[in-house]
C-alpha cells in the first residue's frame, strides 16, 4: 500500500499536467467538432442549394399556360431523365412537384408535401425561393421552392416548383469532413501529449539529482545542498530545504554538545560523591559530617543538571512559535518574592522598581532569566550588603537591571564571563547560570552586558543590565 502511494505521487505531477491540459483542449475539440459538423453542413447546404435551384429553373422552362391569372391552367412535361443532370452522384436522389399557388397538383410526386410557407424578404439568390428541411415517405429530403411566373400567348399564370433532394451525399460529405478534422485534431493531442511527458520529464531532472544525492548521503550528513544547475523556480525549495536543515544541524550540535557536557560535569560530583559514601562507610569521618558533606554534594549536582536541563529547554523553546507578550514587570516581582528567603538569610538591603513594559517571549525564558541573574546577586551580595532590580522602558526596548554590592568581576573571568562551566565561585557554582542567560537573551533578539560599578577608582558592585526588544502594542497578546 505504501508502495502504491509512493508510487501514486512520483507520477502525479506528470498525470495532473496531462489531465489539465488534455482535459480542457480535448473539451475544445469536442465543442469545436460540434460546430464544425454544423458548419460544414451548413456550407455543404449552399452549395448544393444551387443544384436545387437550377433543376427547378430548368424544370419551369417546360411550363405551359393557358387561360389568365386565376382561370390559368398550367401543363408541363418533365422526362425524370431531365433531372438526372442535377444528380452529383448515385447517393442522392431527387423528386419534384409542380402545383399551383392554391396547391393544385399540376406533375411530379404527389406525395411530396406541398409548401406552406413564405419566400424570404431577402432570399440568397435572385429569384423567389425558399429553402427548408423535410421528410419525403421515409428519407430526410431538402427541398428547394422557386415561384416561376408563367406566360405565353395564350394565358399568365403563377407555378410553385419544389425539388427535394435526400441527404446521403450532404452528410457523407459532412461526415468526411468532420473524421479528417479530427484525425488531424487527435494527432495534435497525441503530440501535446508527448511534449507534457518530455518537458515534465526534463523538468523535473533536478529533482530527482537533488532526491539521488540526499539518498546517497551518510547517515548525519547535514551539509548544504549544492543547487548549481538547478532551475530558478527550484531555488526557493533547495534554500528553505537547505535552511531546515541548518536548523537540525544546529539542533544535533547543541544535542550533542548538551549530552557531552552533562557527562562531563556531573562525572565529577557523581565520582565525589561515590568517595564520601565510602569514607563514610569505613567511618573515616563523623556520621553527621559525612552526611553534610554528601548533601552538599547532591545539592551541587541536583543544581547542575537543573541548569543543564535548564539550557537544554531554553534551545527547545527558541524553536516553538508564537511566544506571548509578558509584563518583564510582573515577572521580576514574582522572581524577587520567590528568591525572598534567600534575600532575608544575608540581611540583604532589597529594592525594586518596576516599570510595565511586554516583551514576547515565553514566560518560563523571562522567569529562568531574572532567576538567573538575581541569585547570582544575592550570592555575591555580602551579607547586610544592597541589591536592587529595575525594570524600565526605552522607546524601543524594556531594561531589566539588578544591580549588587558584591566585589564584581575579576579581570581573568571577564573574558570567558559566558562560557558555560566558567564559575567565579567554583566550590559553590556551576557557570552555567550566566550561559543560561546569554541563550535566553539571544533568543529573544536581546542584548545583555555586565559592568563592575566604579567609585573613586574601587569596584562598588556590579550591574547585570539586560535590553530586550518592547512590544508596541500593550493590549496584545499579554497576561
Amino acid at each position: 500500500m505504501n508502495h502504491a502511494r509512493a508510487v501514486f505521487r512520483a507520477v502525479s505531477l506528470r498525470r495532473y499536467l496531462l489531465l489539465g491540459i488534455l482535459l480542457p483542449v480535448g473539451l475544445l475539440v469536442i465543442v469545436n467538432a460540434v460546430g464544425l459538423y454544423s458548419q460544414a453542413f451548413s456550407a455543404i447546404n449552399t452549395a448544393y442549394d444551387r443544384t436545387l435551384l437550377a433543376s427547378a429553373k430548368s424544370i419551369g422552362e417546360q411550363l405551359e399556360v393557358t387561360g389568365y391569372d386565376e382561370l390559368s391552367v398550367l401543363r408541363v412535361a418533365v422526362p425524370y431523365a431531365a433531372l438526372e443532370a442535377f444528380e452529383a452522384d448515385n447517393q442522392s436522389r431527387l423528386f419534384y412537384r409542380v402545383s399551383s399557388l392554391d396547391g393544385e397538383m399540376v406533375s411530379g410526386f404527389a406525395a411530396l408535401p406541398f409548401w406552406r410557407g413564405r419566400i424570404p424578404a431577402r432570399p440568397p439568390y435572385s429569384a423567389l425561393v425558399d429553402f427548408y428541411d423535410d421528410v419525403f415517405g421515409e428519407d430526410a429530403v431538402r427541398v428547394a421552392v422557386l415561384l416561376q411566373p408563367v406566360a405565353s400567348s395564350k394565358g399568365r399564370g403563377m407555378a410553385v416548383i419544389q425539388v427535394a433532394e435526400t441527404l446521403e451525399l450532404r452528410t457523407t460529405l459532412a461526415r468526411k469532413i468532420l473524421v479528417d478534422t479530427l484525425w488531424r485534431q487527435a494527432l495534435l493531442l497525441a503530440v501535446i501529449a508527448l511534449v507534457v511527458v518530455v518537458v515534465v520529464q526534463r523538468a523535473t531532472r533536478p529533482v530527482r539529482r537533488l532526491s539521488a544525492e540526499l539518498q546517497a548521503r551518510p547517515e548525519g550528513d547535514l551539509s548544504v545542498i549544492d543547487a548549481h544547475g538547478a532551475p530558478r523556480e527550484l531555488l526557493p525549495l533547495v534554500d528553505a530545504t537547505n535552511q531546515v536543515m541548518g536548523r537540525l544541524q544546529h539542533l544535533l550540535e547543541n544535542q550533542k554538545r548538551f549530552v557531552r557536557d552533562t557527562a562531563h560535569q556531573l562525572r565529577t560530583p557523581l565520582a565525589v560523591l561515590k568517595v564520601q559514601v565510602q569514607s563514610a562507610l569505613r567511618g573515616d569521618q563523623d556520621a553527621t559530617e559525612a552526611l553534610a558533606d554528601i548533601s552538599q554534594t547532591v545539592d551541587r549536582a541536583t543544581q547542575l543538571a537543573n541548569q543543564m536541563l535548564a539550557l537544554a529547554k531554553v534551545e527547545q523553546l527558541r524553536q516553538q512559535p508564537d511566544p506571548q507578550a509578558i509584563d518583564l514587570a510582573r515577572v521580576a516581582r514574582q522572581v524577587a518574592l520567590d528568591l525572598s528567603p534567600l534575600i532575608a538569610e544575608k540581611d540583604i538591603d532589597f529594592g525594586i522598581e518596576t516599570q510595565p513594559g511586554r516583551v514576547q517571549a515565553h514566560e518560563w525564558m523571562l522567569g529562568e532569566l531574572t532567576r538567573n541573574l538575581l541569585h547570582n546577586a544575592i550570592k555575591h551580595t555580602p551579607a547586610g550588603g544592597t541589591l536592587t532590580v529595575r525594570t524600565t522602558c526605552e522607546e524601543h526596548h524594556v531594561m531589566l537591571s539588578v544591580s549588587d554590592s558584591g566585589t564584581g568581576i575579576p579581570d581573568e573571568l571577564a573574558v570567558r564571563l559566558y562560557q558555560p562551566f566558567s564559575a567565579g565561585d567554583v566550590p559553590h557554582g556551576s557557570g552555567l547560570g550566566l550561559a543560561i542567560c546569554l541563550e535566553i537573551v539571544q533568543a529573544l533578539g536581546g542584548g545583555i552586558a555586565l559592568e563592575n560599578r566604579l567609585a573613586h577608582g574601587r569596584v562598588m558592585g556590579l550591574d547585570a543590565t539586560v535590553r530586550l526588544p518592547l512590544v508596541q502594542n500593550m493590549n496584545s497578546g499579554g497576561r
